[in-house]
């Protein structure tokens, strides 16, 4: 009787801890093959603390001017940027364009991503329209227009999931290999590892050379985009070479 009562509590205690595991998962950090483990890090989840602690207003100390509401963060008093700075990385972003339902083209809920403060992945309501252009949603502003239109209509949320290779530079920083970079819009491939011939128009004076380094910006266009759920996990050049 005694062996039966261990096993039993042995099942039992182990029931327990299967319970415990399954209702309280632990938050684990990326592991990268190269440069050991690299975490997620979560940008904005909705918290005047994560706008204090990530975000200034663009080229300045100063901090972020933009409202929180809702947990989201809207456009308003000029450009943002991460007090980091970011070289490959994966990020996580999700938006909302504003109804303006008598706005056309570049002044309907106009916003952007910028990629090292550099590269721009615009945000607009292009809902509905058949061929997306250069200008459209998702599009790499003036450098590459979406496979096809994934936009959800204004007021509803979105998501991007970008996934960004920075340039590389010589000693003389020279860029030797061109950014890259793939966009999922609402879990739709709408950018497919796309070549970026050059800066598209987002950078400020302080980014006008080559880097392979640079922020994340969000841009103030005058229309009142929202932001929400931002995080970001910085990947390492290559993986490790043994087998």
């Amino acid at each position: 009787m005694k062996g039966r009562f261990r096993i039993a509590l042995g099942i039992a205690a182990g029931v327990s801890a299967l319970a415990v595991a399954v209702a309280a998962p632990r938050q684990q950090a990326v592991q990268t093959g190269s440069s050991g483990s690299k975490a997620t890090i979560t940008l904005f989840s909705g918290t005047a603390e994560d706008m204090a602690a990530n975000w200034v207003r663009r080229g300045t100390d100063q901090p972020a001017a933009w409202r929180i509401a809702d947990g989201a963060m809207v456009v308003g008093g000029g450009d943002i940027a991460t007090k980091q700075e970011f070289s490959d990385f994966q990020l996580h972003i999700e938006f909302r364009t504003p109804d303006m339902p008598n706005a056309t083209g570049q002044g309907k809920g106009n916003s952007g991503i910028g990629l090292l403060g550099r590269y721009e992945v615009q945000v607009l309501d292009s809902y509905g329209i058949a061929q997306p252009g250069k200008g459209d949603c998702g599009a790499v502003y003036n450098t590459a227009a979406p496979l096809l239109n994934a936009c959800k209509p204004p007021m509803e949320w979105q998501t991007y999931d970008i996934v960004f290779r920075a340039p590389r530079l010589d000693d003389n920083k020279a860029i030797v290999e061109k950014p890259r970079v793939t966009v999922m819009q609402n879990g739709v491939v709408i950018q497919n590892n796309v070549i970026i011939e050059g800066m598209t128009g987002i950078q400020s004076q302080r980014e006008r050379e080559p880097s392979r380094t640079g922020p994340i910006v969000l841009q103030d266009h005058g229309n009142k985009v929202e932001y929400r759920n931002i995080r970001i996990t910085p990947l390492p050049e290559k993986g490790a070479d043994k087998y």
